[in-house]
């Protein structure tokens, strides 16, 4: 059962400044044909606004494990989660992060969500998360704990 699902796709402002590859692809193809420079630029932006989306990471609770971008860890093995957003949130993704955590955050997304490794037998403390809904994140990971009891 899919307890919660979100892709993390960019916001308006990444979108926005891939467009900013218009101008500059035409500029560049301007010298060879400036008809070469309006199909090349509309092209590459627009493969550009598409990879941006197809490629995001997405972060699930669905069946007993979470899923954080490629990472997979069974939610029996992950303790007790935090959430961070504005200020907190910078500090957590900056001087507060351990080197040795699991890291799938991206600029465009402020909150974060901070979820505790468990298992003896894997390294990592914690993993740092983005998501645009922590609260909905961690009461998921409480359910499939929960459930799984």
């Amino acid at each position: 059962m899919q307890r919660f699902r979100e892709r993390l796709i960019p916001g308006v402002g990444p979108m926005v400044a891939a467009l900013l590859l218009l101008p500059a692809v035409y500029i560049i193809f301007l010298p060879i044909s400036p008809a070469i420079g309006a199909v090349g630029s509309v092209l590459l932006t627009a493969l550009v606004e598409v990879l941006l989306v197809v490629t995001a990471p997405v972060v699930a609770v669905t069946d007993g494990v979470l899923v954080a971008g490629r990472a997979r860890i069974p939610v029996a093995l992950t303790g007790a989660t935090a959430d961070f957003r504005r200020e907190d949130a910078v500090q957590a993704r900056g001087p507060g992060l351990d080197a040795r955590a699991f890291t799938l955050f991206r600029g465009w997304v402020d909150p974060v969500v901070r979820i505790e490794v468990t298992d003896p037998d894997d390294p990592v403390p914690y993993g740092l998360v983005s998501t645009r809904r922590p609260e909905e994140l961690r009461a998921a990971l409480a359910a499939e704990r929960a459930t799984a009891a």
